[in-house]
């Protein structure tokens, strides 16, 4: 292995020993403290959830008592994701730049799940995202509010189109790939080519370099019967539901898996259904075993187009997946900072926001209207008489806070540990969003070559510990150059998400299994499994993981996506819990993607408008 020296670490060029260090002991090895520069564990981190669990565990933990407030606010947030930080740009607005705010965040960076990472390999800076990331579907998914805040912040979606090179790797013969674990199918093998989920829009499809159906089908690992089942599949005159109404259908749909559907409605064998088994935890954070048919007849998935069922009436994701900063949302919480507090960077362009130096110490000043205190976890929240009280901790010692308002817009688990005195159908609520366990991994290698051997720049690998690694979206932007080279280094991208698939649980006992299975798991079984799934699934292109890989993040999140709704165990309706959950209480509103009801940004952004007009209206 590679020997690491000292300015190797400090430039961000950490290998796995390096890699094993806890965020407190990099920070102490760099002469300036830059949180995207860390390694290791990184997401939900040593040091960010201690305190929280200790006091969800036993109140006592962290007496907070009754002694004078340190400091005074119009405002505290705690949280300081895009929500967080969002809500503090709506709360300024309304009460103009004198407005005194206080962010608090328990972990070392702001930005919650939009998280950046940066690499340094030959003076050249590769960054990654490691959470939250993409604007999905400005035009059609996102509200006013949103659209004004990214008006705001200067973000031009429309920038994407030139930024986002959609022809890069299609025009180096490479398309999407299947990777079969020799654990499931009998042998490793990577089948480039996938033809057996298409992306929705045309160009993207011409884009996708698939090989015909029967020919891709025909080089799979799996048995001849199986092949020709799922070929089935597809077969436009072959109604699995046949002799049934169109309601009885639909419900059905709702209330069977999509792995169910495959094998006890369209009569397929188990090997074809672990097919697909991993290729739905990307987007629902589930295997199929626990994703309802009907939620993905519309993304691709065969079996359906023989139902005769209605359109839902266009799709609200019908737009390209290309509004994307080389970091992800991570910009988009870099540009509500900036705009936050001045002097923190340079520039003032969506542009420019891509490669500006934050200084993290003019983070929390004193001079500052607005201030934003990290390693900071909020244990108590209670209105008093005409205030917020607020209870917090930090390097293990209690600190005190008054406000005028708080927005809570962390999670909402959290929150009836925070306010106990919360309504009990509120806590109740609050408590039924049991966030997804995922990991998002950025492994920087020195080439990429391999993946031009082996004709592949995306791999589903739907019975492995990672279900998908990919090369990195290929956005050039602000002065960053995405290689175009594949001698070039690359900023790899993993995704894991822990569970407990094919037991007959629920999601949110799945998602509470992987929860701490994610918690137990060190890095040194992380950087082995990462090792282990890149030899095996581009070996065969010449991949060497002990030469070719110079650094890994490993972006663990154990609270994941928020909680959506679930047709197979959510019998009742969850909108209406997620809208009685996030009820103004006192002086204390609820923010967060939670408080929507799923994970994205521009929903984050719509709650913290939300919550804030319910403050000062």
């Amino acid at each position: 292995m590679q020997t690491i020296t000292r300015r190797d670490f400090i430039n961000g060029v950490a290998l796995s020993v390096a890699s094993g260090l806890t965020p407190a002991a990099q920070i102490a090895a760099q002469p300036a403290r830059y949180p995207p520069l860390l390694r290791g564990l990184r997401g939900q981190h040593t040091g960010s959830f201690e305190a929280a669990h200790a006091h969800a565990r036993d109140r006592a933990a962290f007496p907070v008592g009754n002694g004078p407030p340190e400091e005074r606010y119009d405002l505290v947030v705690v949280g300081g994701g895009i929500s967080g930080l969002a809500a503090a740009w709506f709360y300024r607005r309304a009460r103009g730049p004198q407005a005194r705010i206080l962010i608090l965040d328990n972990h070392d960076d702001f930005g919650g799940h939009a998280k950046r990472n940066e690499f340094m390999l030959d003076d050249r800076l590769v960054i990654g995202y490691g959470g939250s990331q993409s604007i999905d579907s400005p035009n059609s998914l996102w509200s006013e509010a949103g659209k004004g805040l990214l008006r705001e912040l200067g973000v031009d979606v429309q920038r994407f189109e030139t930024a986002f090179e959609r022809e890069l790797y299609a025009s180096l013969g490479l398309s999407r790939g299947i990777f079969f674990a020799r654990e499931a199918f009998g042998r490793d093998l990577l089948v480039s080519g996938d033809a057996l989920i298409l992306p929705r829009d045309e160009l993207s499809r011409r884009l996708a370099n698939a090989k015909p159906l029967d020919a891709f089908v025909a080089e799979l690992p799996i048995s001849e019967a199986g092949k020709t089942q799922l070929l089935g599949l597809y077969d436009v005159a072959r109604d699995p539901l046949a002799g049934k109404t169109v309601e009885e259908k639909l419900k059905l749909l709702k209330t069977t898996s999509y792995r169910d559907y495959l094998i006890k409605i369209c009569g397929c064998n188990e090997e074809v259904a672990n097919c697909f088994q991993g290729r739905t935890y990307s987007f629902f954070g589930l295997g199929c075993d626990a994703v309802p048919a009907a939620d993905i007849r519309d993304q691709g998935y065969p079996g359906f187009r023989a139902l005769n069922l209605p359109s839902r009436g266009g799709s609200d994701r019908s737009e390209p997946y290309i509004y994307h900063f080389p970091d992800g949302n991570a910009s988009l919480a870099r540009l509500l900072v900036r705009g936050l507090i001045p002097g923190v960077a340079p520039g003032s362009t969506m542009e420019d926001v891509v490669l500006a130096r934050f200084d993290y110490a003019r983070l929390d000043s004193e001079a500052a209207n607005i201030r934003i205190r990290l390693d900071a976890t909020c244990i108590d929240v209670h209105n008093g008489d005409g205030e917020v009280r607020v209870g917090y901790v930090r390097g293990g010692k209690v600190h005190r806070v008054v406000a005028r308002h708080a927005v809570l817009a962390c999670f909402h688990m959290m929150i009836p540990h925070l306010m106990p005195d919360l309504p009990a159908d509120q806590r109740s609520a609050l408590l039924q969003n049991v966030k997804t366990p995922n990991v998002y991994t950025n492994v920087l290698v020195r080439n990429w070559r391999p993946w031009v051997a082996l004709k592949v720049h995306d791999i589903s690998a739907p019975m492995s510990f990672h279900s998908k690694v990919s090369l990195d979206f290929p956005v050039s932007l602000g002065g960053y150059r995405h290689p175009r080279d594949p001698d070039e280094p690359m900023c790899l991208h993993l995704v894991h998400v822990a569970g407990a698939p094919n037991q007959g649980l629920t999601a949110r006992e799945q998602f509470k299994i992987g929860q701490a299975k994610l918690l137990q798991m060190p890095f040194s079984e992380f950087e082995a499994r990462i090792r282990d799934d890149l030899d095996r699934m581009l070996g065969s292109g010449g991949f060497v993981s002990g030469r070719d890989i110079a650094a890994i993040t490993v972006n663990r999140w154990p609270h994941g996506y928020g909680y959506v709704e679930n047709s197979l165990y959510d019998r009742d309706d969850y909108a209406k819990t997620v809208e009685y959950a996030r009820q103004t209480v006192g002086r204390v509103a609820i923010a967060n993607s939670d408080a929507g009801g799923d994970a994205y940004a521009h929903l984050a952004i719509e709650q913290a408008a939300r919550a804030v007009k319910e403050l000062v209206n």
